[in-house]
């Protein structure tokens, strides 16, 4: 099976200008983005999707494999599927550029349910910390008893009514592996009505009737968006080192 992996990194971030070249313990994020995608074996080709020139010169004064890409897409996921039109793969993974706590692991437990033919998308889930079971930053998600996607929300589900034992909450970690005609698909559909109101692209999948079939993977990470995300990610990394 052939996949490769793209990482999209868009330099105009609103909330944390420039974040993909912010350092942490010492090394650009999107560095440690690009070097845990490089050190999976499952990966055949690793290619940064960049809107900026910036970006792209870094990119090749270290020897990283980078792809200049409109300017105009909404999503990380339309710049996955710009790159996905020239380079041929039998899957497409999505790794984001924020995601500095990435490690091959992930990767492993993503591409995990890709062995099998009928499975057009794939992601991973964890589970969810008490602090954010709560949190709407922290997306969770329900599965069916074949890990096939039944929700995501940014609200608490399930919803405990009666406070029963034993209820698992799991988060959502931002990883997806496609196959061409999925991403074909989604990326040439409009927005749906879920995904607007809880602002989670990947429900424009299931609205469509698209499956997403989800690995456990005991790994959490921390997407960065603020300067309080760096600086939770940077003391991980060193408490870890």
């Amino acid at each position: 099976m052939n996949c490769v992996a793209i990482i999209p990194a868009r330099l105009a971030s609103t909330r944390l200008p420039r974040k993909v070249l912010r350092e942490i313990a010492g090394k650009s994020m999107l560095a440690r983005v690009y070097e845990a995608a490089r050190n999976s074996p499952l990966l055949h080709d690793v290619i940064i999707a960049t809107d900026s020139s910036e970006v792209l010169q870094v990119a090749r004064a270290n020897g990283w494999n980078a792809q200049l890409t409109s300017a105009d897409h909404r999503s990380g996921t339309d710049r996955v599927y710009e790159v996905s039109r020239r380079v041929p793969a039998d899957v497409y993974v999505n790794i984001q550029g924020d995601e500095p706590l990435a490690r091959p692991e992930h990767l492993e437990a993503l591409l995990k349910p890709m062995r099998r033919p009928e499975v057009m998308v794939s992601s991973i889930k964890t589970p969810c910390p008490p602090q954010d079971i709560d949190n709407p930053n922290a997306v969770k998600v329900v599965t069916d008893k074949n890990g096939r996607a039944l929700y995501f929300s940014r609200s608490t589900i399930p919803f405990n009514r009666d406070r029963i034992t034993g209820i698992e909450y799991c988060k959502h970690l931002g990883f997806y592996a496609y196959r061409k005609p999925a991403l074909d698909r989604f990326c040439n559909l409009p927005e749906s009505r879920l995904e607007a109101a809880e602002r989670l692209e990947q429900l424009r999948f299931l609205e469509d009737g698209i499956d997403i079939y989800l690995e456990t993977t005991p790994f959490n990470t921390v997407g960065v968006d603020t300067e309080d995300d760096l600086r939770r990610v940077e003391e991980m990394i060193l408490g870890l080192g």
